[in-house]
């Protein structure tokens, strides 16, 4: 349906968030939504490639399902979203390819800062977000801050992020507490390690989604997707809908999660 009414991902120029009445929504339990989604944004290349474009025209298009995304989340009501921009091994890409990444960054906060503050949207990025441009990085400590107070869906943005980096980064700081007498080892707990991750003051993640059709977690919130559930699609990430966004919400509204245990009753 959603293909039907927007065609390719180009033709995708505006898209309002949608009425908990929708018939985008008309199969969605509301009872069983998962609260952090967290996706793999993945084949953009092999969407361009495909098409005879460059990969670059993959990564344009891929925001533009990005935006769509989003005002999905927000008309269900989600708690959090984690997207997967950058990852710290994409720099191992082509420079032109890396720089123009970086610029469309840029681009996409220009364009679309205002228009997610006014959605009540909690902006927040994750990683290293020290080893990006100076600009960029303005860019994003200025973000933060305009929607700080925000109540609405937590957007993280992970950009030169790892998540073995992340433990890592992680780890160095509670050994430095421990070595400055701040913290006694066996006071080291699951909570210690978790406000010391990125992703402090969201819940763990429940879904996790990705696109073209990888079956790996590439790095991407290790230690929060302990017990997430998995849902992928050969679908490249630039024709990935709200429909399939729906469909993701559908599936795991069926599944039983267990957590190590019995089957829920």
């Amino acid at each position: 349906m959603w293909k039907k009414l927007f065609g390719g991902a180009g033709s995708r120029e505006t898209f309002e968030i949608p009425a908990k009445d929708s018939p985008l929504f008309e199969r969605i339990n509301w009872e069983k939504l998962p609260r952090h989604v967290a996706i793999i944004m993945d084949g953009n290349g092999r969407w361009a490639k495909g098409k005879g474009m460059l990969r670059t025209a993959g990564h344009t298009a891929g925001v533009k399902t990005l935006k769509n995304i989003l005002k999905t989340a927000i008309g269900l009501q989600l708690d959090a979203l984690t997207v997967y921009a950058f990852s710290t091994e994409n720099w191992k890409r082509p420079r032109p390819e890396v720089d123009f990444l970086m610029q469309l960054f840029s681009d996409y906060l220009k364009k679309e800062l205002q228009e997610m503050h006014e959605d009540n949207v909690q902006i927040h990025f994750l990683g290293r977000i020290d080893g990006l441009p100076k600009s960029l990085q303005k860019q994003m400590r200025d973000a933060e801050a305009l929607m700080k107070d925000n109540t609405g869906v937590k957007f993280n943005v992970a950009a030169n992020y790892g998540g073995q980096d992340e433990l890592l980064r992680a780890t160095q700081s509670i050994a430095a507490k421990a070595a400055a007498g701040e913290l006694k080892p066996e006071d080291i707990t699951l909570s210690t390690i978790e406000n010391e991750l990125d992703t402090k003051g969201n819940l763990p993640v429940d879904l996790v989604i990705r696109t073209s059709g990888d079956l790996r977690l590439s790095n991407f919130l290790l230690w929060q997707s302990a017990y997430a559930e998995f849902w992928f699609t050969d679908t490249n990430w630039p024709d990935f809908t709200p429909e399939d966004f729906v469909d993701a919400m559908v599936d795991f509204a069926g599944r039983n999660r267990r957590f190590g245990g019995l089957k829920n009753t």
